[in-house]
């Protein structure tokens, strides 16, 4: 059994509705498809979900967001009328009213629940389309399959054990199931999401409940490539690369899969393939879990803003028992998660995201570490980016470092921090954030010659 799960640009139209229903029916282990909300048109259009989203923001301001939501019924029913099933909006309809009209008590629970209707929406159209055809397909509800999610400390969607034993119930269906990507529910019955991109994570859930094959992530593009297509020409595509290097990549900002959706198939050894929606029949690029052949030492470069630094320094810290130990615990108390942390003899540095630094909590954490560690200097520098080399064939190489530092100093980019990870396969570099792209061109163009 396989688990494909479809994006947005994928079911944008009914054109590419039919694309997709079509590669589909061209496998029958496809038996499970998690559908995402449709996507833009073209490259001015705008997403079914951030017209969900411009509905929830009408609504929380106490506006008439008649019209907003007009758009978003207009949208569906284009696909329906084209695909022939014109009954199916009136389904759509009642059930975007009954949401969006909904008394609530909390904004972000009923921002939620407002978002997740592009993608139940595109599960019961995509069902319907199925059926009509002559393949019957049932639209798959989470709440009655038993997807249960709760919020995190940090305010984030996790999913409970005991939904992956609901979920495994599916595999014993007969008929095509249509899975909406992105949400699930609390026990209670309140819709919880992922964040964006998150219908990747409901397929990664399924694919580990029903023990599958394969998961199939079709998305827009052919392969995924050793650097971001944006920033050079015709790159190195990726035919092969393990979970490992995957979730170092991504953490650098290599947008291909979202970060958390490799968690449920990596622990039971699932294959993922990212396939091309538009076109098929090329090979793709698999995520598995160890591979032997290597196609260049380096598999992928990555680099992302937004990271800030916090030094400290104390003459003799290395002699100090337990200086580590409590500073970590005053970044813990304040409840900031750390990155990175690159030490000297009498100098550490904390390596954190901009994101979750408010200035109110970087003052409080700087007073806490003067204060209580005695520290002799507390230095807050906040444009730095990561740009990262990763790859397994470097494990069994030599020279990587070198060569990578001295092409940056050789194209003038200052090195903030030098960091190799434990595991070997990654190599990361600060920067300021200017450089950013800049290093990874310099990177790309040293390590694969193009």
């Amino acid at each position: 059994m396989k688990i494909a799960k479809f994006g947005g640009t994928s079911l944008a139209n009914a054109f590419q509705i039919r694309k997709v229903c079509n590669i589909v029916l061209a496998d029958p282990d496809r038996h499970i498809i998690v559908v995402s909300a449709p996507g833009k048109r073209t490259s001015d259009d705008i997403k079914v979900t951030d017209l969900l989203i411009a509905v929830a923001k009408a609504r929380l301001a106490g506006d008439s967001y008649d019209e907003e939501l007009d758009a978003v019924i207009a949208r569906f029913k284009e696909i329906t009328d084209e695909l022939g099933i014109p009954e199916v909006i009136g389904e759509i309809t009642d059930n975007l009213k009954e949401i969006a009209g909904a008394p609530y008590t909390d904004n972000v629970a009923y921002l939620d629940s407002v978002k997740a209707m592009g993608e139940d929406s595109s599960a019961r159209l995509v069902a319907a389309f199925l059926t009509k055809e002559g393949h019957p397909a049932v639209y798959c509800n989470p709440l009655k399959c038993g997807l249960y999610l709760e919020h995190d400390e940090a305010g984030k969607a996790r999913i409970l054990g005991e939904s992956y034993d609901n979920l495994e119930n599916l595999k014993y269906e007969r008929k095509l199931c249509i899975f909406p990507g992105f949400y699930g529910y609390s026990k209670d019955g309140q819709i919880i999401t992922f964040s964006r991109g998150g219908s990747d994570i409901t397929g990664s859930i399924l694919a580990g409940a029903v023990g599958a094959e394969c998961y199939e992530n079709w998305t827009d593009v052919d392969n995924v490539y050793a650097v971001n297509p944006n920033l050079v020409n015709n790159p190195f595509p990726i035919k092969e690369i393990t979970y490992d290097e995957m979730r170092e990549l991504a953490y650098a900002g290599f947008q291909v899969l979202h970060e958390e959706a490799l968690y449920p198939v990596f622990v039971r050894g699932i294959p993922v393939h990212i396939k091309n929606t538009n076109n098929p029949s090329a090979p793709g690029t698999k995520i598995v879990a160890s591979r032997s052949k290597y196609d260049s030492l380096v598999t992928g470069i990555a680099g992302e803003k937004g990271f800030m630094t916090i030094t400290i320094d104390k003459y003799l810290m290395n002699h100090e028992i337990g200086f580590l130990m409590k500073l970590l615990k005053i970044f813990t108390e304040e409840g900031i998660s750390i990155e990175h942390i690159p030490s000297g003899i009498d100098s550490v540095t904390i390596i954190v995201r901009k994101k979750y630094m408010t200035d109110e909590k970087e003052q409080i954490i700087v007073n806490r570490i003067k204060n209580e560690l005695k520290a002799d200097s507390v230095h807050v520098e906040k444009d730095l980016a990561i740009v990262m080399i990763v790859g397994q064939g470097m494990k069994k190489s030599v020279g990587i470092m070198a060569r990578a530092a001295s092409a940056l100093s050789n194209a003038g980019i200052n090195l903030k921090i030098v960091n190799q990870g434990a595991s070997e396969i990654s190599l990361m570099f600060g920067v300021s954030e200017a450089y950013t792209d800049y290093a990874v061109r310099v990177l790309y163009k040293e390590l694969f010659r193009y």
